[in-house]
């Protein structure tokens, strides 16, 4: 089972993503059911694994917090690969992150290490983007870095199943856990 481990996004900032999306003419778009913050990808896990890896998580405990959404940005300057939604500064999420981890590999799971950078993939452009359509996702990245998103609340995060399919993944969440209110 193909998993990952989640900070799922209220409405109205899904609907701010998705007016993001509207202006850029590049690329695959996310569809809105799949905008979310990966805290950490798992990949693929034996059954057995998941289910350590959900009673991890069940006995974590941090606080609630806020989060915003601001500015845009690409994966891969040379090749760009990913057009996302950056996440403002928050030591809270950072803490989250190195938790979260923390108790997935004290519970036994393996899967790679990868720096943390917070962030929400809007669009997937193709392996070969041609000249003109890096000059109109630099023009976008320009027009857009001035996005702020609306400030919200973050009370829990979700363990999600990735199931890969030709038109695109679909997450389907397997958990949720709450954060405590400070």
């Amino acid at each position: 089972m193909r998993v990952f481990v989640a900070i799922d996004l209220p409405e109205n900032v899904r609907s701010e993503l998705t007016a993001l999306q509207r202006s850029l003419v590049v690329g695959r778009l996310v569809p809105v059911d799949n905008l979310h913050l990966t805290l950490s990808f798992l990949g693929e896990q034996r059954d057995e694994a998941v289910e350590d890896a959900h009673q991890a998580l069940s006995e974590l405990h941090a606080p609630a917090f806020d989060l915003r959404l601001a500015s845009v940005g690409i994966f891969g300057k040379r090749a760009p690969h990913v057009v996302f939604a950056d996440v403002a500064p928050c030591d809270q999420l950072f803490d989250l992150e190195r938790r979260i981890n923390r108790a997935l590999r004290h519970a036994g799971l393996e899967f790679e290490k990868r720096r943390f950078r917070p962030h929400v993939t809007i669009t997937r452009l193709p392996k070969f983007v041609s000249a003109f359509d890096l000059g109109q996702v630099r023009d976008y990245l320009d027009a857009q870095a001035s996005f702020r998103g609306s400030s919200f609340a973050v009370t829990r995060f979700q363990l999600y199943q990735s199931t890969l399919r030709p038109e695109g993944a679909v997450h389907d969440s397997l958990a949720s856990y709450e954060l405590v209110n400070a």
